[in-house]
């Protein structure tokens, strides 16, 4: 259950406080206040679908580690030229995850970026 931490949290954390902190995870609410709550932990083995998410998670990770600097370069250029919020890694996943070639395309054509293999 979600409680209220003491102001006196607050003055040693500083300003910005969210995040795992040993047993609880933090953040900050709408109105402003602390929310802070007990750490969860999976009770049993993952399912088959959540091992292959991760698999492909991992294989993404892999591929985007096996790119050239100037390749990865140019996911990065593509979302700061879309104002995307995201980087290129992150737009390197969702491709990845999602396989919607024609997104990226369009992204291509509207940056002047090279970003699907040939």
């Amino acid at each position: 259950m979600a409680h209220q931490p003491s102001r006196a949290l607050l003055s040693i954390l500083g300003t910005v406080a969210w995040g795992d902190l040993g047993p609880l995870t933090m953040y900050r609410s709408k109105r402003k206040k602390l929310v802070a709550f007990a750490k969860t932990w999976p009770t049993g083995d993952p399912s088959p679908e959540q091992t292959k998410l991760r698999d492909a998670f991992r294989a993404a990770a892999i591929a985007w580690q096996a790119l050239t600097d100037a390749a990865r370069a140019q996911w990065e250029l593509a979302t700061k030229r879309a104002s995307l919020c995201m980087h290129g890694y992150d737009l390197w996943v969702h491709w990845r995850l999602i396989g919607d070639d024609h997104a990226i395309e369009a992204l291509e054509r509207i940056t002047g970026t090279t970003l699907l293999p040939p």
